[in-house]
Parts: C-alpha cells; sequence; structure tokens
C-alpha cells in the first residue's frame, strides 16, 4: 500500500506543475513564430535583427537558468517559481511599450530571463517529486507538455497573426502568465534538508555552483541535437514557401507532437527498464532520416512524414536525456543538473539558428538539412563516447531508491 504510494506518478503536484509548464512553453513557442513578422512589420527590421528578436529571448532563458541553477535551493524551489512567473507576467506587459527595436530586443531578452528562471524552477520540482523507479516515464510524461505546446504554440501563432492584431497576441500570452501563477500556488513540494544552505553561494567562483559536471557529457549530445532541429524550428516556414508547400508546414509541428505524444509513453518505460541506449540509438536514426526526408520534401505526404520521424527522434531524445542528467545526479544537486541540461539545450536552439544563418545563403535549405541529417548520425558516435559506453543496467540508476 505504502510502496504504491510512493510510487505514484499521476500526483495533483504532478498534474499543476506540467500545466504550468505546458502553458509557459506555449506562450515561448507562440512567440518564437510571430516575433520576427513583428519586428519586420512594425519596426521595419532587417532579416538579421529579426532572427535576432527571435534569437536572443533564448539566450535569456540560458543566462536565466545559469543564474537561477545555483540560488534555486536557497531560495527555495516553488518560491522560485513563483517569483519567475510573477516577474515572467511584468515582462510580457512590456511588449505593449512601444520604444523601437533596442527596446524591443531588451524585452525579449529580459523575457527569456524570466522565462528561464520559472521553467528551471518547475523541472527541478518535478523531477524531486516524480518516484525514482519512475524517472524515465515520469520525465517523458513531463516534457510531453512541453511537447504538444510547441505543436499548439506555432499553430495558434500563425492562426493569430493572420486573423487578429499583435496587441491581441501579447494579450493572450499576459492572459496565459497569470494563469500560471494563480496555479503554480496550488502545487506542494517537499522541503529539502540542505546542510549548509549558505555555503553553495559563499565561497567565490566555482563552475559547479553554475553547471552540474555530472550532467554534462549528454548536455553535449543535448546540445548537437538541438542545434540540428533549430533549423526545423527557425526555418521550416521559409522553406516551405521556397517548394509551395506552406500549407502543409502550418500541420507540420501538430504531426511532430503526435508522434512524440503517441511514442513518449513506451519510451519513458522503456528506458526505465532496459536503459537509455534502447531509447537513444533509434532516436538517432530517426532524427537524422527525418531531415534528410526534408531535404528532398516535394509533397506535403513527404513534409509531414519528415515531421514525424523528426518528432519520434528530437522530440523522444529530448526527454530521455534530461531523464539522465537527472538520473545521474544527487538530489541536492537536482536544480544545477536541470538547469545544466536546459541550458544546453537553449544553447543549441538559440545559437543555431544564427549560426545557421550564415550557411544558408551558401548551401539553400535542401543541402542544409543533408547537412545537419549527416551531423545527427555522426553524433551517435558523440553519444556513445560520453555515455554510451556507460551506460549499465537501469538498476544502476534505480538504486538509490530502496
Amino acid at each position: 500500500m505504502n510502496q504504491s504510494a510512493t510510487n505514484k506518478l499521476w500526483t495533483k503536484d504532478f498534474i499543476v506543475v506540467s500545466s504550468v509548464n505546458f502553458l509557459l512553453t506555449l506562450v515561448f513557442y507562440l512567440l518564437m513564430v510571430t516575433i520576427a513578422v513583428y519586428a519586420v512589420d512594425e519596426y521595419h527590421a532587417s532579416t538579421s535583427q529579426a532572427g535576432l528578436v527571435t534569437g536572443i529571448f533564448i539566450i535569456g532563458t540560458l543566462i536565466g537558468r545559469l543564474f537561477i541553477g545555483r540560488f534555486i535551493d536557497v531560495i527555495g524551489r516553488k518560491k522560485t517559481l513563483v517569483i519567475g512567473l510573477i516577474l515572467f507576467i511584468l515582462t510580457t506587459a512590456l511588449y505593449f511599450v512601444h520604444l523601437g527595436i533596442g527596446f524591443l530586443l531588451f524585452t525579449r531578452f529580459l523575457h527569456g530571463v524570466m522565462l528561464g528562471m520559472a521553467s528551471t524552477a518547475s523541472g527541478t520540482i518535478v523531477a524531486q517529486i516524480i518516484p525514482n523507479t519512475r524517472k524515465g516515464e515520469g520525465i517523458g510524461y513531463f516534457s510531453m507538455s512541453a511537447t504538444l505546446a510547441t505543436a499548439i504554440g506555432p499553430f495558434i501563432g500563425l492562426y493569430m497573426s493572420q486573423h487578429t492584431s499583435f496587441e491581441m497576441i501579447f494579450s493572450f500570452c499576459l492572459a496565459l502568465g497569470i494563469i500560471c501563477l494563480i496555479t503554480a500556488f496550488f502545487v506542494y513540494v517537499p522541503k529539502l534538508e540542505l546542510k549548509s544552505p549558505t555555503s553553495s553561494v559563499s565561497k567565490g567562483f566555482k563552475i559547479s555552483d553554475f553547471i552540474e559536471p555530472k550532467a554534462l557529457p549528454i548536455a553535449f549530445i543535448t546540445l548537437a541535437v538541438a542545434f540540428c532541429y533549430s533549423s526545423v524550428l527557425s526555418f521550416i516556414n521559409f522553406y516551405a514557401m521556397e517548394i509551395d508547400l506552406v500549407e502543409a508546414a502550418s500541420f507540420f509541428f501538430i504531426v511532430y507532437a503526435a508522434a512524440v505524444l503517441v511514442s513518449r509513453p513506451f519510451t519513458g518505460r522503456l528506458m526505465d527498464v532496459k536503459g537509455a541506449n534502447y531509447v537513444m540509438y533509434p532516436a538517432f536514426i530517426l532524427l537524422a532520416a527525418g531531415l534528410l526526408l526534408l531535404s528532398q520534401a516535394n509533397s506535403s505526404f513527404t513534409l509531414l512524414v519528415s515531421g514525424v520521424l523528426i518528432g519520434l527522434g528530437f522530440g523522444n531524445m529530448q526527454s530521455c536525456t534530461q531523464a539522465i542528467a537527472v538520473k545521474l545526479t544527487p538530489v541536492h544537486r537536482m536544480g544545477l543538473a536541470t538547469s545544466t541540461f536546459f541550458i544546453f539545450l537553449d544553447a543549441g536552439l538559440g545559437f543555431g539558428p544564427y549560426l545557421l544563418g550564415f550557411v544558408i545563403p551558401l548551401t539553400g535549405y535542401n543541402t542544409l538539412y543533408i547537412i545537419l541529417g549527416a551531423l545527427a548520425l555522426l553524433t551517435t558516435i558523440l553519444y556513445f563516447f560520453l555515455h554510451g559506453k556507460k551506460e549499465k543496467i537501469p538498476v544502476v540508476y534505480n538504486s538509490t531508491s530502496a
């Protein structure tokens, strides 16, 4: 009886934190697909400026995670979430202030910092409340909330940009932020006993105060695959215009999310039972196949099938690598492990479009996706040396939970 209660996954707190994560990610992706157009229409921004308006948000989240990963257990996990959400709402309101492209860049950066703070807190809280024996499965379900948002966010964003004003889009984002804050008050987070609350912030600069070393190897893998996926996230609409498949492209993230939602319950459980390698190696192949198929897309069918393959690949790798990062670290450094994972994920998604923006004029979109498909395959080798060959049976992870 007690054991089954201890292993219960779908608790009220798990559902609430997953809901907050869903809404935060929804705002993130909704604005990702609309803000560049806003910058061009309202401030006559150049293409590079519009790209920076999009990417600087992710750079902000990276910095927010880097900072809060160190202090989250000193401030308190729930308190960090609430403070982060309040500041997230306030910075969302800054979109209504029109002071030029420079101020928009400043707003995007600040907004990103606050999202990084709030989402790191939600990720840390959920990693704490999931039973140890169900970590892979639990984090898989939790990250499904973000996956769902990656489909619904762009879909709502594109729909609203075609049928309403940008002021209405910003109002909608503000309302979602307020709902997040109200919902967060219902979360109960068990207190952690810290041996020395001040020791982690009182002895000068140490890289381990900001980054969890045990999570670094898998974080590098996350960086590489996120870099590949950033090409899809940022350039799929431009590519669709080039190959005259704009209508099909609006459903790309829907089929992407559907593939993840269908597969994630199985892959999360498979990781807990068999180990991460059983998920990761097939996922690398699927991601590479999806990118290569995307490079050759000449019909709605091939474009959408590539979305399914990329969803099965990157979508499952994202939750699997997060679960590995959390499982490899002790409970009192779970906040740092979570922020380390997201820092590298954000770096790949944030800097990827900027760097690839220099490559596209030389290669075109077709060749770019071929190159990135090859890179995804090569990352399999990197994974083998950094983590795969050390991967043991799942008992290694669960040995701390009786």
